[in-house]
Formats: C-alpha cells, sequence, structure tokens
C-alpha cells in the first residue's frame, strides 16, 4: 500500500494529496491489479465495476524506472482478460498521456463527448 499511496498522492498528475485513508477505501472496493519484479510492486491499477455491464479502469501507473517496457501492456493484458470482466458493453477510463496505450485494447476518445457528464468534487 505504501508505494501506491506515495506514486497517487506525490507523482501522479490526477491524485496529488489524495489521503492514504482515500486510497485504501478505493482499493477495498475496486478490483485491483498489480505488476511485480523480485517481489517488489512497479505497476499498479484498479478497476471499478458492476461485473455486468459497466468497468471504469482508474489509477493506473508504472514505476518510473520500468516505463517504455512492455509492462504497461503487460497490466492491461491483464485487466482485459480479467474473467469476471468479460462481456461487459462499456469500459471508460480517463488519461492525459497514453491515448497510444489504450488504443491498441480497443479504446478511443468519446465520439459524442455532449452525452457524458460528471461532478467533479475537491478531496477530502
Amino acid at each position: 500500500m505504501g508505494l501506491i499511496h506515495r506514486y497517487l498522492s506525490s507523482e501522479s498528475y490526477w491524485a496529488k494529496g489524495r489521503s492514504l485513508e482515500v486510497v485504501s477505501r478505493s482499493i477495498d472496493n475496486s478490483l485491483c491489479f498489480g505488476v511485480f519484479q523480485n517481489d517488489a510492486q512497479i505497476g499498479f491499477a484498479r478497476v471499478v465495476s458492476d461485473y455486468a455491464v459497466f468497468a471504469w479502469i482508474l489509477d493506473v501507473f508504472i514505476v518510473h524506472g520500468f516505463r517504455k517496457q512492455g509492462v504497461g501492456k503487460l497490466l492491461m493484458e491483464a485487466i482485459m482478460s480479467h474473467p469476471n470482466l468479460q462481456g461487459l458493453q462499456r469500459w471508460g477510463l480517463a488519461t492525459e498521456d497514453a491515448h497510444g496505450l489504450y488504443e491498441q485494447y480497443g479504446f478511443s476518445t468519446l465520439k459524442k463527448p455532449g452525452t457524458f457528464m460528471e461532478k467533479v468534487s475537491k478531496p477530502s
């Protein structure tokens, strides 16, 4: 949990300042994926889903020294092939810098961005 919290709260552009309690609760309520090398964690992602229709991929990261080595692809292959996530009608995610990776797994930018809505609140 230490690496995940440290990365999300200090290094990510999307979760700066996220508390340990919030990270812990988000992990407890998600299907989580980790990538390890020699017992050291080098990547993480979590999925929130109803396991029937929809899944959202969140908090994806690969530790800096392991990027551009196929680790992100390994992580995405594990997520997309997970038995509990098969047959879903819609997947979602948000990214500022990894469009090329996600496009390899069938993701594309919103075709009808006006149909999706969001409510963003300040972190507690």
